[in-house]
Parts: C-alpha cells; structure tokens; sequence
C-alpha cells in the first residue's frame, strides 16, 4: 500500500509536457518582445539595423530561464552577469536596475552594457533599506521583511562608442584601460528614479553622447516591457506556479542535454586550430582542446592553449563557456526529434564542465586587453570544439565556417555638422558558413556567435560620410568537396571625410577547415586603395583614413565537405 502510494505521489508530481511547452514559448515570448522593444527604440545603427543585442529571462535564484535567439556569444555570458549585480547588491528593489560592462566582473568586452533588473510579484511588499549596500555573495539571505523577486531580466546591447584609444572602442590595445569606460556593477536606476550621474559618465567618456544614452534609455524601457510581461503571468497564474515552471524547465534542459551527450560515443577527442596573430607581433596563437565523453556528461579542457597574448584577443572565461555551450546548443537542436526548439536555460549547460586554465588566452585575467576576446577568440573556441565533435559524430558536424567577424570600426568628425559631436561606426562582415553533411554552405552569412545583420547601403550613407561602392558576393571563395562551403563577400566603402578606423579580422593567413576530405575555404584579404594605388593590409591595423580613400574587405570562404565525386557530363 506504501509502495503504491509513493508511485501515485511521483507520477503526480512528474512535469506535465504541455505545460512545458507553454511556459517555455512565454518566458521565450517575454525575452523575443524586450528585445522588439530595444531595436525599435535604439538610437544606434549598431542596435537598430544590426541587432546586435541580447534580452534574457532569470528565475529568482538567478539561474536562466529563457534566452531570445539574439546574440550566440552572450549565451553563457549573460548568467554571469546576473551573478556579478547579485554579488555586488544583497537587495534589488522594485525600479532598480544595474550597469555593468567589466569584463573581469561578469562583462564580456567594454562595448557591451549589460542592464540587470528585479521583478516582482503585484502587491508584494518590498521594504528597502536606505542605500543599497554591497553584498559579500549572491547567496546570502535576504531581509526577513522582503520578498524574494519572481524573475530577473537581463538585457546586453553593444554601444558603438565607450571611449578608448579610438572610435569604436576597440583598438589594437596592450592593456584593458586603452580599451574604454570599464564599469563595475552600479546602480543605474533606483526605485525607479535614474541615476543620472552614472550617465552623465558614460556620455563623457564617448565620442557619441547623445546615442550612448539614448541607446541606455532604450535597453531600460525594455526592462520595463519585460517586467510588464513578467507581471502579467503572475497575475492570470501565480507566483509559485510560475516559479515551479521555472525550476521543471531547469531540470528538462539538463535531462535534454544529457540524452543528447549519451548519444555521444564514450572517448577523448582533440583538435586544435589557431588564430592568426593579436596584430601586435605575436601569433599564430593555438587554441587546443580536448572533449571526454563519459556517459551523460562532458569535459571540455583547453589545457596546452596558447598563454594571454600581448594584443585584444584573449578572452574571460565566460566568454569560453559561451562558446561551449553554444556548440552543445547546436547539436541539441540539429538532433531534435520532433523539430521543435529545445528549451535554452542553465539546465542545458549543467552536464558540461569547462576547464579554462587561468592566464591563458580562453582565461585572461587583468589587465589583459580583451577586446577581441568576445569577437574573435571565440569563433576559434568554436572551430575547435567542432572539430573536436566531428570526430565522435561525423555525420552532423559542418566544416569550418569563415572563423571571423571582419570587425570594422570608423570614426570621426563630419565636416557637413560643424560643432556637432563625432560619429562611431561599426558592423561585423558576413562570410561564408562551412559545408554540412547532405548540404552545400550558405554564402555571405553571419555565423557562429555573430547572430547580427548586416547594415543596409541606405542606413550606412544616411546616417555617416561614407558611400558604400561594391557589395557582393564573391564566387569561388568556398571550399570545394562533395558538399561546397559557402562563399565570401566584398565590400567597398569610400570615406568622404578624414576617418580613423581599426580592422580586427582573422583567417587572413589560416584558412578555414574542410571535413572529410573537403577542401579548406579561401582566406579573407583587406586592401586600402588611396591616390589609385592598392595596398594590401593585415588582419588587423589601426588606420588614419583620408578623403577619398576606399577601403575593400574581401571575407573568407568556408570549408568544405566530403571528397569531391566525378559528376557525369
């Protein structure tokens, strides 16, 4: 009678599949509309046309819930720096909302502001002390008087202009400090009243003031459409209901991603690739890693990667863990039975360990400059950790997609707008994405942890002195194999006034990988054309730019797949 009444009292309390479905596509549905509501209403190109943000929904431990299909390598980034404005503030109250960019203290690189605000339940009592003060951990016990919030939101956009060496804020830096504004957790909002002098900071440390709070102001209000969201659910559900969901979709994202690692053969597999050089005279640099399979877990060590190197491109470690997870992701949802997007939350990342050995280029630690850490570093982490996967399930990994995000940044003064403040430009350039088993790569695409679009002709020439002379796909920069990889794209822009630019791009020198017998994809090349001369430049170089000069970036290919076969005429 005992043993039957404990199996009617598991069965009972075993996740019901519809109700999993349901509150994932809500919470999913509240991170998709915050982030609708910060392009619409961003000031920056960047944000606006690019995208090139994330919005995401915590529980209230701090554990992620739900993530927008926005931006890859904010994936794992984002839950630490949930955890940093917890650990610096025991007490979040209704209104409050904290800014932090430190890389070194949850952040990824200066340009990305990271916003972190409470939700709480309609009618909850939320008694503050007087002045926030600075919590030992995020563990620790709240006030008797106050209720813990049903949710956190989290929202990182890229601003174009934090300050730094040069417009763009991200130059061929040495050190963290040339790089920009570097924030702690603050508080930027309290009890809903703005912390002005928190922005009055950030506008006087960018060339671009007037976007830069007017970029802030948009990440806030979707702040406050997610929170509006968040309180809806409570009120038609509840709080506990809504908190029990939370912890079931925790708990199925690791059963998830424990089925899909079991599937993987038992074993150790390595691979190793490099980055080109950090434009300061070092490289190649290697990037090693080494995947264990056992059972329903993994171990993913970068031990025997490259020291920190003197130049931007070293990486935090959550910026490792992001790329990690976001190739585990990749398989989850390319494996999926029922054609259905898995959930994407902290369960999903429980049965993966990553080893990071501190000083090296996946772990740097301060005051490394990390600048590229988060644009081109882990496009490598992720061609390595691939590469590694290809050995245990060759039937579903692609080749090696382009590997770089052809980062550009320019910026000046526009001589059309005398006294007006200067101009910050910047975008990521598509490549081409590597072959996959059954189907050739698709060109000119973003890939990997790049998830942002490309700035339209029109948007670029209106909002800035430059015109944009050739867009196009350039054929044949695909790597050839039974499954061709896709192509590489060129594009030509000629400055109309004097403009400083810094090109941070790789996979000049180290093609990308074919698989199976498929062919390496074409490298990238970046040429400068001044006074009808055409001067080649490296991968990565600071420029003073002149009137009439025309820089072209031509992007790489990616790899092939499988050996090519003799089609009949």
């Amino acid at each position: 009678m005992a043993k039957a009444q404990a199996s009617q009292k598991t069965k009972t309390l075993r996740p019901n599949p519809a109700d999993l479905a349901f509150f994932g596509n809500l919470l999913t549905s509240i991170a998709e509309e915050m982030g609708a509501s910060l392009i619409r209403s961003a000031y920056s190109s960047n944000i606006k046309e690019r995208r090139d943000c994330s919005c995401a929904v915590f529980d209230g431990d701090g554990r992620l819930v739900a993530q927008a299909a926005h931006i890859p390598v904010h994936l794992g980034a984002m839950p630490a720096s949930v955890r940093a404005a917890l650990e610096a503030f025991r007490q979040l109250g209704e209104g409050d909302a904290v800014l932090l960019n430190d890389p070194y203290a949850g952040g990824t690189h200066l340009p990305d502001l990271t916003i972190v605000t409470p939700v709480f339940a309609p009618g909850s009592k939320s008694t503050r002390s007087r002045g926030l003060q600075p919590a030992r951990s995020h563990r620790s016990e709240p006030a008797p008087s106050r209720q813990r919030p049903v949710a956190y939101l989290a929202s990182r956009a890229h601003h174009a202009d934090v300050g730094g060496m040069t417009p763009g804020s991200l130059p061929l830096s040495r050190e963290i400090y040339q790089e920009g504004l570097r924030l702690p957790p603050v508080m930027l909002r309290e009890a809903g009243r703005l912390n002005q002098a928190v922005v009055d900071i950030l506008r006087s440390n960018s060339r671009t003031p007037v976007e830069r709070a007017g970029d802030l102001r948009a990440q806030l209000a979707a702040h406050d459409v997610g929170a509006g969201r968040i309180v809806e659910v409570v009120d038609r559900y509840g709080a506990s209901p809504l908190q029990k969901q939370m912890t079931q979709l925790i708990d199925y994202g690791a059963r998830l991603m424990g089925a899909l690692i079991a599937n993987i053969p038992n074993g150790a597999y390595s691979f190793e690739d490099v980055l080109d050089d950090d434009g300061l005279g070092s490289g190649p640099i290697k990037i090693r890693v080494r995947l264990t399979i056992r059972g329903r877990r993994v171990k993913v060590d970068f031990t025997g990667s490259a020291p920190a190197c003197a130049g931007n491109l070293n990486a935090v470690e959550a910026i490792t863990c992001s790329a990690v997870y976001y190739c585990f992701l990749c398989l989850l949802v390319t494996t999926s039975g029922d054609h259905t997007d898995p959930p994407l939350n902290a369960g999903c990342f429980a049965p993966i360990t990553v080893i990071a050995p501190e000083g090296t280029i996946v772990n740097a630690r301060p005051p490394h400059a990390v600048a590229c850490g988060n644009l081109e570093t882990s496009q490598r982490i992720v061609d390595v950790v691939f590469g590694a996967l290809a050995q245990a399930v060759p039937d579903v990994v692609p080749a090696a997609s382009q590997g770089t995000m052809n980062n550009l940044t320019l910026g000046g003064v526009n001589p059309a707008t005398p006294g007006a403040p200067g101009f910050a430009y910047y975008e990521t350039i598509a490549g081409g994405m590597g072959a996959r088993p059954g189907a050739d790569g698709v060109d000119a695409v973003q890939v990997h942890m790049t998830n942002t679009l490309n700035t339209p002709i029109e948007a670029l020439e209106f909002s800035y002195p430059m015109r944009v002379e050739r867009y196009e796909i350039v054929p044949g920069t695909g790597g050839k194999g039974r499954f061709r990889g896709g192509n590489g794209l060129r594009r030509d822009i000629r400055m109309l006034c004097d403009v400083t630019g810094t090109l941070l791009c790789d996979r000049r020198e180290h093609a990308p990988y074919g698989l199976l017998g498929g062919e390496p994809g074409c490298v990238g090349k970046n040429t400068l054309m001044r006074d009808g001369r055409r001067r080649a430049l490296a991968g990565k170089v600071q420029l003073e730019l002149k009137a009439g000069d025309v820089l072209s970036v031509q992007t790489p290919g990616g790899g092939g797949h499988g050996k090519r076969v003799k089609r009949r005429s």
